[in-house]
């Protein structure tokens, strides 16, 4: 498939939060590839960075979002709609306190890092410490809004904040230094947070096409990052778009990816749960006016989703 003239692409301003979700390895695949140009769009991607909830705007239309991040703008009286989900984030990583830490009943009175309140690590965050038998409301634990993966590290080695939720890599380099894993284990198949497609209802409205085009391109970078013979240029959007070096965890990574991204209502549900804890407003979120996959199931019935329609190796 040939690239169109830049001069005849359609512009496209799109809302992403910096570094966080498995799901944003696909926007930069979609780039370094030029999925999008290849379906007429030009994408100028807009990172939402530090404590800061990403939204779509009049400005940005769409965003590649958490769906947290969807939910709370919706009780924010925003008519927004989930077009398309690419992951599913299970509960994972490690519970992390400083020196002087030990146990779960230290974590009392203390202060955690989240990236933002409400969205997906804080849900994240309030899950494993239900795993402790810990509340945050109830044991006086203050969940501290602090900015992307990186600045959470920071925060908890300079002494900012007292524990916090780290991958595993990050884990066992602080290890090293005498700080105290608390969890580092699961029950199977607790959802934490998805991230997918979010697209202001009247854009939707006005231009169906873009969003479907923006949704093929995504899955163009899916059905890439897939194939063995991509392993290179797949690290490399990894390391560019999540910091990620070694394979391990980027297989991790590419395990929470949906190869058919249809919104899921009971996951959102189990979100919009979690989420109420901080907001109440979200109980009032009708999940069902919050979807919208009819985009999906059109690429789905011409056979497109599994085997986008641009070719990722033209």
């Amino acid at each position: 498939m040939s690239t169109p003239a830049l001069s005849a692409l359609q512009p496209l301003d799109l809302v992403y939060a910096d570094a966080t979700g498995s799901f944003l390895v696909l926007l930069a695949i979609a780039q370094q590839q030029r999925l999008f140009e290849k379906l007429g769009l030009d994408v100028r991607a807009i990172a939402a960075r530090g404590a800061t909830v990403p939204k779509v705007t009049d400005d940005a239309p769409i965003g590649f979002i958490g769906e947290p991040a969807a939910i709370l703008q919706a009780a924010d009286g925003n008519d927004v709609r989930i077009v398309a989900s690419f992951s599913r984030t299970s509960l994972s990583g490690h519970l992390v306190g400083r020196p002087g830490i030990h146990s779960a009943s230290d974590l009392r009175g203390r202060r955690i890092g989240v990236r933002v309140l409400g969205a997906g690590l804080w849900i994240s965050t309030v899950l494993a410490l239900e795993q402790l038998g810990l509340s945050p409301t109830r044991d006086g634990i203050d969940l501290v809004p602090i900015g992307s993966p990186g600045e959470i590290l920071r925060a908890l080695e300079q002494g900012a904040i007292d524990a916090a939720l780290l991958p595993v890599a990050q884990s066992r380099r602080l290890g090293a230094l005498g700080y105290h894993v608390l969890l580092d284990s699961y029950p199977p198949d607790i959802t934490a947070y998805g991230g997918g497609l979010v697209v202001s209802a009247a854009y939707l409205d006005a231009h169906p096409d873009v969003v479907e085009k923006s949704i093929s391109a995504l899955m163009g970078a899916l059905a890439f990052s897939l194939a063995e013979r991509n392993a290179e240029p797949v690290m490399d959007a990894f390391r560019t778009s999540l910091g990620i070096t070694d394979k391990e965890t980027a297989l991790a990574n590419l395990r929470e990816l949906l190869p058919r991204p249809y919104p899921s209502r009971a996951a959102l549900e189990s979100m919009q749960r979690v989420m109420s804890l901080h907001d109440a407003r979200v109980l009032d979120i009708k999940i069902d006016r919050l979807i919208d996959d009819r985009l999906v199931k059109k690429l789905d019935k011409e056979k497109a989703v599994g085997s986008p329609q641009v070719d990722a190796a033209d």
